[in-house]
């Protein structure tokens, strides 16, 4: 019998090998590229902590920066040790922190133009600040972060108990939020109005700095914000289940109203905590998931731990950036984030079809 024509034979698959996975190797490639493009956010940072350190008001080389490190006798130690690396820390903290939340909150919302404002997040703090401003008198830095902290977490609870604790949807989030967010504005504003110095705490408060980092209590901060990291980053299955769906999700085993209220709870103490401590930083939350998962696609296997690592980087260098532009003085961090988000936010909003989740 001729031979001339026979189909050549497949290799045999390994065992639990799908078909065509042999000869496919596009799936084995988007896995290492996504791989490489987590070490090299890691390097970026890793580039981006030298440059916080050495850049300031007065730039230092590296050996002064060692120094710094090193001698407790050199005249950079006390810059390096309670001013910058406070400072580094504090960014690299809520950076990461506003990152991931963003990413949760457009996941599980399924709205890309999603943050975790939207859950009334800055609000809230807003409206703690010039309470304990106007009727505790507290001015300082240190007596506001837990008042702040208390008033996102409030707000969010008001969010999803306005949405129906029980039947929350993404739409019915979003409309708890505006409200929320609307009347805690007018709030604020009528504190404003009616006492100096709230307006004064507000206005220091409000803009967005990391110039704080020394009087902030960092390890707590940071302790806090990376427990909340780990549990946003075990939500991934369950949120790739829901982007199928509340009804294909419950099919697979994920109760919606369940991860709903663990995402509600990691969204509030990822950008309640970062809010307090540094005030309302915008548009890291809505900007870094867009541009992570124009790389990573939709798996949110990748998605967060990229939008961590992404949001760590972007605030630490527009921080660096700010301290740049302006020396001697200073831009601080969350208007530079606000001029540099602010376009993209148009952008995203003029799009004729915006990416649905």
């Amino acid at each position: 019998m001729s031979t001339a024509h026979r189909a050549p034979v497949a290799p045999p698959l390994a065992a639990g090998e799908a078909p065509g996975a042999a000869s496919d190797p596009a799936p084995r490639r988007r896995t290492g590229g996504r791989v490489t493009g987590l070490l090299v956010l890691v390097a970026a940072i890793a580039v981006l902590t030298v440059l916080s350190v050495a850049l300031g008001a007065r730039a230092m080389d590296l050996g002064e920066v060692w120094a710094g490190l090193t001698d407790p006798a050199s005249d950079a130690y006390p810059v390096v040790t309670e001013l910058r690396l406070p400072r580094t820390a504090l960014g690299l903290a809520a950076g990461a922190a506003l990152g991931l939340a963003g990413a949760l909150m457009q996941a599980m919302t399924r709205n890309p133009l999603a943050d975790p404002g939207l859950l009334g997040v800055n609000t809230g703090a807003a409206a703690a600040v010039v309470t304990a401003a106007y009727f505790l008198g507290f001015s300082s830095f240190t007596q506001t972060i837990g008042f702040a902290f208390a008033g996102a977490a409030v707000a969010s609870v008001a969010t999803y108990l306005i949405a129906g604790a029980a039947t929350a949807t993404p739409a019915r989030l979003a409309l708890a939020g505006a409200a929320v967010t609307a009347a805690g504005y007018a709030y604020v504003s009528a504190i404003q109005l009616m006492d100096a110095a709230s307006l004064e705490t507000m206005r220091f408060w409000s803009v967005g700095s990391l110039v704080n980092a020394h009087t902030a209590p960092i390890l707590p901060v940071v302790d806090l914000i990376g427990a909340a990291s780990a549990v946003g980053l075990l939500l991934a299955r369950p949120l790739n289940a829901l982007a199928l769906g509340d009804a294909t999700a419950t099919g697979l085993g994920v109760d919606p109203r369940v991860l709903r209220v663990a995402g509600i709870a990691t969204i509030t103490v990822l950008a309640g905590t970062a809010t307090a401590v540094c005030g309302p930083i915008v548009f890291v939350g809505l900007v870094v998931p867009h541009v992570v998962r124009a790389f990573t696609g939709p798996d949110q296997h990748w998605v967060l731990p990229y939008s961590m690592l992404t949001g760590a980087a972007f605030l630490l260098l527009t921080d660096v950036v700010g301290r740049i532009v302006a020396r001697p003085g200073e831009v601080q961090v969350g208007i530079v984030c606000a001029v540099v988000g602010g376009p993209f936010f148009i952008y995203l909003v003029s799009r004729r079809k915006v990416t649905r989740l």
